[in-house]
């Protein structure tokens, strides 16, 4: 008989959460970068093991909003957890329970919802400290498994998964055994363009980064791609082009590279940068940018 769960992955920013879902999964469908916030919508990766299908929600990092996308990417990781059937929370090792954290279990607490404690990040510390944050959150809460991890280079994930296994119910699968993920073609190329802007911009730049596809033409061995890159300042436009466009370019051949990889063709990719401020605090503007209006109000 097949099997099948749902499982949210939440927790702070930039504790490992798309680390995890890519490591899990064996390929990239989450963008990756060190910079806080960088998942700003949810994101489905299936994992099919034999007869059981694992389907994981990668989540915007949970943290006070300061604007309406920050509003909306919080109310996503939220809701996130209240459609899923097992929470798996991702803590830092070393770290001790933040507001976050206690935001989460409180949720698990009145819910009821099955929950997992990942403990990420053991290869930057000791065991003392693992053991030290276990005690810790065993004080707060009664997780029905909690598993040290190191997602970067897939220490114990497989264990991870194997508790995972515990909460999976009989019942038909909504994926086929080959998907991977359920995000569009044009979502995957704007956000792995997005990814190499974080990773080549430096400060508050990134934050106020969108990347819309305009175009998306797949025509068999080779596919057009044209987006715009919007940022808040005029200023910001000159940083994200770059000396004689140098840093566009890096950006668009390192995104360029990663593309191919992943549809398997070569892709022609047009970059524009166009300015549009405070976009991040205009509902309009972020449901036109692929964000979800009903989730902003």
């Amino acid at each position: 008989m097949r099997k099948t769960g749902f499982f949210a992955i939440v927790g702070r920013p930039n504790v490992g959460k798309s680390t995890l879902l890519n490591t899990i999964l064996g390929e990239k469908v989450a963008i990756v970068s060190a910079k806080p916030q960088t998942t700003r919508n949810r994101i489905t990766g299936i994992r099919t093991r034999g007869e059981e299908q694992y389907v994981f929600i990668d989540t915007p990092g949970i943290f006070k909003p300061r604007n309406k996308l920050g509003d909306y990417m919080v109310n996503d990781a939220e809701s996130s957890m209240k459609n899923a059937d097992t929470v798996i929370l991702v803590v830092e090792a070393g770290r001790d329970p933040g507001d976050v954290e206690k935001k989460v279990i409180d949720y698990l607490k009145s819910s009821g919802t099955s929950s997992v404690l990942a403990i990420n990040k053991v290869d930057l510390t000791d065991g003392e400290k693992v053991g030290k944050t276990i005690m810790s959150y065993a004080g707060l809460h009664s997780f029905d498994a909690v598993v040290p991890i190191c997602a970067k280079n897939g220490k114990k994930v497989d264990e991870l998964l194997d508790e995972c296994s515990k909460f999976l119910t009989e019942s038909e699968w909504f994926f086929s055994d080959e998907t991977v993920t359920d995000q569009p073609e044009r979502q995957i190329a704007a956000e792995v363009i997005r990814e190499k802007l974080l990773r080549s911009l430096d400060r508050e730049v990134p934050h106020g980064i969108a990347v819309v596809i305009e175009e998306f033409a797949d025509e068999g061995t080779l596919i057009r791609i044209r987006a715009e890159i919007f940022c808040e300042k005029a200023s910001h436009k000159g940083i994200i082009v770059g000396k004689n466009g140098d840093t566009l370019k890096r950006v668009g051949t390192y995104a360029r590279e990663d593309l191919e990889k992943m549809f398997g063709a070569k892709v022609y990719l047009n970059l524009w940068v166009k300015v549009k401020e405070n976009w991040r605090d205009s509902a309009h503007l972020i449901s036109n940018f692929g964000y979800k209006k009903e989730d902003l109000e």
